[in-house]
């Protein structure tokens, strides 16, 4: 009897390993990546929605567009506010319907590779390590990195000024950041965009071309408390996220608060802070344990506060970018104040809601799936090169919103930057 056998150059193996490769990439242990919701599970779930996408009522939403031959941009739809009134008693109804408006926006896609060099036949022989092992979980671990980094970009609405070797994105100045974020880093809308002031936020604000902040500007108990009261009396905020399996979702609404390292630390000053992170552990009971729980979280008053991998941070002297009006997308700039020194930064903490990021996949010419992985050997097969690849972008969920009365509103749909000052804890990066 003959035996069924896969040859190595199959394309039907080629996809086996970007299949596994994809689903690893998509479990990755990391705070964004748990920020995702479900991809629905069944064929009746898929239909409500136009394409494959994960639940959005958490701050990511993916997109798997396998199609080929048909462009490189997914397309997002949003249903604009419905404001009415009812019509009362034996008044007419007829002809005086509330009107559905349908907006679309469309996330461009572009491939990233990371090339690892895993060496030659003398290398083999001098060399106690085997580099073809150990060649893939540092370019996983390059991709990762990378996909995450990307994500906190897009959602800040700019890359800041921290930069070391843990960077898989330059700073906005490098000749090839703009093709490395795929799409355009737009800075916080007018509505969405806030500071520290003293134990509260205020909107963003410019004193004679200087961010409106002081050394002092920290981010502490008293300015969460501002954060969800500001939540509370705006305009249509940025939706409560849903933790799967959370059975408190409905009666007691979460956001969740991610900030840098240096404003977790100021935040944990605080003599109630492991009362915050007793609160967190006594919610994630309540959710099924969901992994955003884990590590190093606090929750206060319906604001899960994580840490976030890298800080966007802004140094004294640094440009940032700004929108000065809620109808344009026109963006200027201002720069931290010089008082800042080499003492203290200004860093942004991001306030997320539901689909505040949407994120798409296509399928790439290897074996059909987003990623994947090629070894290519050359010169005379003396030489070996790995690759890991992706084809995906993102972008941030941002609408023109119907305020009421007409009135439209640039707005970061699930969203809100706030920038506090921090100290600069070792030397600066």
């Amino acid at each position: 009897m003959s035996k069924t056998n896969v040859g190595a150059g199959s394309p039907n193996a080629q996809f086996v390993q970007a299949a596994g490769l994809f689903a690893q990439s998509m479990q990755r242990n990391s705070t964004l990546n748990r920020m995702v919701g479900k991809m629905p599970s069944s064929e009746g779930e898929v239909n409500q929605v136009l394409r494959k996408q994960t639940s959005t009522d958490m701050p990511i939403v993916r997109t798997v567009d396998l199609s080929r031959g048909k462009g490189d941009e997914v397309e997002f739809h949003f249903v604009q506010p419905v404001g009415a009134y009812p019509i009362m008693g034996g008044r007419q109804a007829e002809g005086k319907g509330t009107g559905v408006s349908l907006d679309k926006a469309r996330v461009r896609v572009n491939q990233a590779r990371f090339p690892v060099d895993v060496g030659d036949t003398m290398t083999d022989l001098r060399s106690p390590v085997d580099f073809r092992k150990i060649g893939r979980p540092i370019a996983q671990s390059l991709m990762d990195s990378y996909q995450d980094q990307s994500m906190l970009v897009h959602l800040a609405g700019a890359r800041g000024y921290h930069d070391n070797i843990e960077w898989r994105l330059p700073t906005a100045d490098h000749a090839d950041f703009a093709e490395m974020a795929i799409n355009e880093v737009k800075a916080p809308t007018k509505n969405r965009h806030f500071v520290a002031d003293a134990t509260a936020i205020k909107p963003f604000a410019v004193n004679a071309g200087e961010v409106d902040l002081a050394t002092t500007d920290l981010l502490d108990m008293d300015v969460v408390d501002s954060v969800r009261t500001v939540i509370e009396s705006i305009a249509l905020p940025p939706p409560a996220i849903k933790i799967p399996g959370d059975k408190v979702a409905e009666d007691s609404p979460l956001r969740c608060l991610l900030v840098s390292p240096a404003q977790y630390h100021s935040f944990a000053q605080d003599t109630n802070f492991r009362q915050f992170q007793a609160n967190a552990i006594a919610r994630a009971s309540k959710a099924e344990n969901h992994p955003l729980f884990l590590g190093e979280v606090g929750l206060w008053n319906g604001v899960l506060i994580c840490k976030m991998p890298k800080p966007i941070r802004f140094y004294a002297g640094d440009t940032i970018r700004y929108c000065a009006s809620n109808t344009s997308e026109t963006e200027s700039t201002c720069v931290v104040p010089a008082g800042f020194g080499t003492t203290h930064a200004v860093d942004r903490a991001l306030l997320l809601g539901g689909q505040a990021l949407a994120q798409a996949f296509a399928s790439s010419r290897h074996g059909g799936m987003p990623f994947f992985w090629k070894e290519k050997s050359f010169d005379h097969d003396d030489k070996m090169e790995l690759l890991i690849g992706a084809i995906q972008g993102l972008a941030k969920v941002r609408w023109l919103v119907d305020q009421g009365g007409g009135t439209k509103h640039f707005t970061d749909h699930g969203v809100i930057a706030i920038d506090t000052a921090v100290p600069i804890i070792g030397a600066r990066q």
